[in-house]
């Protein structure tokens, strides 16, 4: 410091060197910083966004029109942890003429030159070639861009190329209910079913965003990157497993011909977790196809409800054995009938067994066990069981349109329509609810969130992993392994005479058959429902598998309709993973 003396007084002055000095620190500061906001942009430019960029800069050189349509991509998730894509987009160009720049005596040639690429109609192009006053008549889209770059480099007058894009299902049917498709509605172009519609948020792109100022879109791509909450473009990873799913679809093909059945639906899903491995819906459609019966585009497996049947006695039983009224031991008369409200319910066979205990209620599917298992709890107790396993309520999967059961018989005023319900009949809920239901018996009483998506990772480079939800607990871990129990010694022993065994593996199963009810009300004589489900290893499962049939041909029961198709999926399953033995 150095000091001046003034008309005021002696002043402190700072030296110019100081002054200097800080004035090459600020421009110094602002030089980094520009420095790291380009290199920033660069980086956005040249590696997050390059594709894009770079099918733009071709979109110029090529042609002055085309297409810009992008979108995210979605992926199946494969056993190695390698991706497969589900869905994506695909390149191609569009060949176009332009009229006004074409004589009358070069159309004949030009179009003999264009036939030697590609196939167009003679007539057609003729045509379009004639309307002098015309600047633009599209020909073909999707070219290959390999034949592309062949018309390109003949340097044809009045003939252009512009990039293309659209989207595209690699797999084809592979899990189509669960991929969806994206279609117009009205002038809106966007995803209509599945996952690209329930995501659209993510795959879909703002093509009228533009770049006005480049530190503007900068601090906005900054700003995304740090801001977990906004809205993000980016590509979707799923929880199903290529090869799971297709075998699964071959799986319910198969039953689909057999049987000659109106409506199959398999499901594989992790008990424990919640994350769908397979989600098979037949009749199917190709998302990549134009659409004709507009009633195969609703997914049956979150979006059609069914009354189950037999499958649904075990929550019965684990509720009464959960509320401690009933051990697997205690026994009933079965008469073969029970009445109830001066209503007669009967087993499916008529017959009665006498004295028994609750594991021959399971063993041969007695609806008289049931109802006296139900009756053991009570009306208000069976229904809180009822609720928290799910029944009238939505799974919360992450796909849209799901819809909730049918679930009023339970706030009925009269018995009898529990214990119709303790059955699997006059309540009609989504095979992915009683999915999860069932799988609350193997996983120590839990009911989870079944989900499809296991990451999303956005553009900036951030990602957002799906976090397995426990929603509540059912019934206890001492319940589960009980229930487990005995389902095991059904599939052991009374499933086609303990035909299915396998020696070191347990597996914990049951059929269900039920009548399909009429829209008027009452039940067909002569259609029902076919159901089966299975959890293995019991006692720690892996997997649960849901299968179910509507209306098969030729076969009366479940236990003959989907008991090898289940048998060859656990196995396959069980191979496929490596599932270590567990007796």
């Amino acid at each position: 410091m150095r000091a001046v003396l003034t008309a005021n007084g002696l002043v402190l002055r700072a030296p110019m060197a100081n002054k200097a000095t800080s004035r090459i620190r600020i421009l110094s500061g602002a030089f980094v910083f520009s420095a790291l906001l380009i290199l920033t942009r660069l980086f956005f430019v040249q590696i997050v966004h390059g594709d894009e960029y770079q099918e733009k800069a071709e979109q110029q050189y090529v042609g002055k029109t085309g297409t810009s349509f992008n979108r995210g991509t979605i992926y199946f998730s494969s056993r190695d942890s390698s991706s497969v894509a589900a869905a994506t987009l695909s390149y191609g160009y569009t060949l176009a003429i332009h009229p006004a720049q074409i004589t009358e005596g070069d159309r004949e040639k030009l179009y003999m030159e264009l036939s030697r690429f590609v196939a167009i109609d003679k007539s057609d192009f003729l045509t379009k070639a004639a309307k002098q006053n015309d600047p633009y008549e599209e020909l073909l889209t999707r070219v290959d861009p390999a034949v592309a770059k062949k018309i390109e480099e003949k340097d044809l007058k009045g003939v252009s190329l512009s990039t293309q894009r659209w989207r595209s299902y690699p797999s084809g049917t592979l899990a189509a209910h669960t991929i969806g498709f994206v279609g117009y509605e009205g002038a809106v172009f966007s995803g209509r079913y599945g996952l690209e519609k329930e995501y659209e948020r993510v795959l879909g792109r703002n093509e009228e965003k533009e770049s006005i100022n480049f530190f503007a879109e900068l601090f906005s791509e900054l700003g995304d990157t740090l801001d977990k909450n906004s809205s993000r473009e980016g590509d979707i990873y799923l929880t199903i497993e290529p090869i799971v799913q297709d075998t699964t679809e071959k799986a319910a093909q198969g039953i689909m011909e057999k049987y000659q059945a109106e409506e199959v639906g398999i499901v594989v899903m992790e008990p424990l977790t919640g994350a769908l491995r397979a989600m098979a819906a037949l009749p199917s459609f190709d998302p990549g196809e134009k659409k004709g019966d507009l009633a195969v585009l609703q997914n049956p497996l979150i979006e059609k409800v069914y009354e189950m049947g037999s499958i649904v006695k075990p929550l019965t039983m684990a509720a009464a054995l959960d509320a401690g009224v009933v051990t697997r031991d205690t026994t009933y008369n079965d008469k073969g009938f029970v009445i109830v409200n001066n209503a007669r319910i009967e087993n499916f066979d008529k017959k009665g067994r006498g004295v028994v205990p609750m594991q021959e209620v399971l063993n041969n599917s007695l609806n008289t066990g049931a109802v006296f298992a139900m009756q053991k709890l009570g009306r208000d107790r069976f229904r809180t069981y009822m609720r928290a396993y799910g029944f009238g309520e939505k799974t919360g999967i992450d796909l849209p349109d799901e819809v909730t059961g049918l679930t009023d018989n339970l706030e009925s005023t009269r018995d009898v329509e529990y214990a119709t319900a303790s059955f699997g009949q006059g309540v009609a809920v989504t095979p992915l609810a009683m999915t999860r239901a069932l799988a609350a018996l193997g996983n120590g009483g839990m009911m989870v969130t079944p989900y499809v998506v296991q990451e999303i990772r956005y553009k900036t480079l951030l990602s957002e992993k799906t976090k397995p939800e426990i929603v509540r607990r059912v019934i206890k871990p001492e319940t589960s392994e009980e229930i487990s129990r005995m389902l095991i010694t059904v599939f052991d022993k009374a499933l086609g005479g303990g035909k299915y065994k396998m020696e070191h593996y347990s597996i914990a199963a049951k059929t269900g058959t039920a009548q399909v009810s009429k829209d008027t009300g009452g039940y067909y004589e002569d259609r029902y429902l076919h159901s089966f489900f299975g959890y293995f290893p019991a006692y720690s499962p892996k997997f649960i598998i849901f299968l179910y049939v509507l209306n098969p041909k030729g076969a009366r029961y479940a236990s003959e309709t989907l008991s090898d198709p289940f048998a060859d999926l656990a196995k396959f399953l069980i191979n496929y993973y490596r599932i270590p033995p567990d007796r």
